[in-house]
């Protein structure tokens, strides 16, 4: 299938969307705080609303990386460059701040499922974080000659939701237990942050080395 990327590509780009899944931030935050003030209910449809909120940034990224291949390949080069380099600051910033995880129950009454899915939705959209990283992340993944650039990004920003939710899901379901026993245990966000650090490092020296070909 032409939307498809190569294997290789596919192995890379799901190792790396799995490591963010697992790596603590303000989507995971936010879904535990809801858990543990509304119910697993209430952080399942967070999860719902980040997700949705992903699907919005994996649209305009697809459709504005087209827009700029067709624009400028060399643009599109420099983009994917500042991308590798974006890459080693994030693996640069989980060394030397490394993961926090420090969640509280929402106080006040429960959260309607709606609200608590448009909590996670705004939360995720008007990330700036969010925003530069999927600007910068999914064209790594994908070649500035390759005809069906716009499928192949849509179809890695849906799989980025399919590997990514079955986690955050997991992550609500333990919520409790789960967000304890993380702030208890600091070695193991540091081994993530170490992990995180490594794999983003190798990626970026990779990218990079590709361009200089």
């Amino acid at each position: 299938m032409q939307f498809l990327p190569d294997l290789t590509t596919f192995v890379a780009f799901s190792i790396a969307t799995w490591l963010l899944a697992i790596t603590p931030g303000p989507d995971m935050t936010i879904s535990i705080s809801r858990a543990l003030s509304d119910g697993k209910l209430g952080g399942a449809m967070v999860v719902l609303g980040t997700s949705s909120g992903i699907v919005v940034h994996t649209l305009l990224v697809a459709f504005g990386v087209s827009a700029l291949i067709i624009a400028s390949p060399t643009a599109f080069l420099i983009l994917k460059t500042g991308g590798a380099g974006y890459l080693v600051w994030l693996a640069v910033q989980a060394i030397s701040y490394g993961s926090s995880l420090s969640v509280k129950p929402v106080d006040g009454p429960a959260n309607s499922g709606m609200k608590n899915l448009l909590s996670g939705f705004w939360v995720n959209l008007l990330n700036p974080k969010v925003i530069i990283f999927f600007m910068t992340f999914l064209p790594q993944f994908v070649s500035a000659s390759d005809p069906h650039v716009t499928g192949k990004l849509i179809f890695l920003g849906l799989w980025f939701i399919v590997i990514g939710m079955p986690v955050n899901l997991g992550i609500v379901l333990t919520a409790e237990k789960l967000s304890g026993w993380l702030q208890a245990n600091t070695k193991v966000l540091r081994g993530i942050d170490y992990t995180f650090a490594g794999v983003f490092s190798l990626f970026a020296v990779k990218i990079l080395m590709t361009q200089t070909k």
